[in-house]
């Protein structure tokens, strides 16, 4: 794949949503170009500039710098999905294997596989991931359950990840089910969203999970989350929003204070933070995937 150089893309929109505030037009976006036909979903953002996408086609890792726009695939894919990622402090990427129903753990430094896990044999979709303090979470949007993968040293990686019932208030339904999953501001549980019904829940690290009350709202197409304090991030993928949520202290209420778009947004998934921007890379999955399709990824200001 050729190099290319990061393109900056001043762009300015305002959407008004059916039943939402009006979005608030960001007022610059950088916009990052990724190889032709990679099909990206999902990004890390570690310490240093870089950012990390898996490709839904077949898994590659593509590393791309965020002052330089320098791109680089650090790893080849299995030949099924890299979705969610995640980065810990020891710089090892943690990726979700979608419709392969695994996830692996690479080093960013050079690329190797430190670990491979089959999460399920059964149909399933793996699909985004969050790091606690002592484990890994990956959500299964076809299966009712969560999978929690101890954290080790670099080289004391657990033998298999552990498989978590979700009971409660979420109950599957035809279509993407749990999806984004996101720590609680206080730690003591995680946030999931639940896709196909625009539901967020509080899920307890026992899987017992119950509904956030949104008064009334919710996130329809809610793919990545991001927190932020007391603050929670939704990505909205085909309505190209990003939803900015006030929770309470427990998480069990949460206020829609604003959403945010732009015209660079092409159903955009995932969420990182660097600096004081997001970035997110688009999926563009309302449009026909080629080898030629073109994808970027957007930068724009912390709304």
């Amino acid at each position: 794949m050729s190099r290319r150089t990061l393109a900056i893309v001043i762009s300015t929109v305002l959407a008004v949503l059916v039943g939402a505030p009006p979005a608030v037009a960001s007022s610059s976006t950088t916009v990052l170009k990724l190889p032709n036909g990679f099909q990206p979903e999902g990004i890390a953002i570690g310490e240093r500039p870089y950012a990390y996408f898996g490709s839904r086609l077949d898994g590659d890792i593509l590393r791309v710098g965020l002052v330089t726009g320098e791109r680089r695939v650090i790893t080849q894919g299995p030949g099924t999905p890299s979705l969610g990622l995640k980065i810990d402090k020891q710089e090892r990427l943690f990726v979700a294997g979608g419709s392969g129903g695994n996830a692996r753990v690479v080093d960013t430094h050079n690329g190797k596989v430190l670990k491979s896990y089959t999460l399920q044999t059964s149909p399933s979709f793996i699909n985004d991931v969050v790091l606690t303090g002592d484990a890994a979470w990956f959500t299964d949007s076809t299966n009712p359950v969560l999978f929690k993968l101890p954290l080790g040293s670099r080289k004391g990686l657990p033998g298999k990840a552990v498989r978590v019932p979700i009971t409660g208030d979420m109950v599957y339904a035809t279509g993407n089910n749990a999806n984004g999953i996101a720590e609680t501001p206080d730690g003591k549980a995680l946030i999931v969203v639940q896709s196909n019904t625009g539901r967020l829940f509080k899920v307890g690290y026992n899987g017992k999970s119950r509904e956030i009350d949104l008064g009334g709202r919710d996130v329809l197409n809610g793919d990545g989350l991001w927190l932020r304090g007391n603050t929670l991030y939704v990505v909205q993928n085909r309505l190209n929003v990003i939803t900015k949520i006030q929770l309470d202290k427990d998480a069990t209420k949460g206020k829609v204070v604003s959403s945010t778009t732009d015209k660079a947004f092409d159903v955009p998934t995932t969420i990182a933070e660097y600096g004081k921007r997001f970035y997110l890379p688009n999926a563009r999955f309302t449009t026909p995937a080629t080898p030629d399709t073109t994808y970027t990824a957007v930068g724009i200001k912390i709304p």
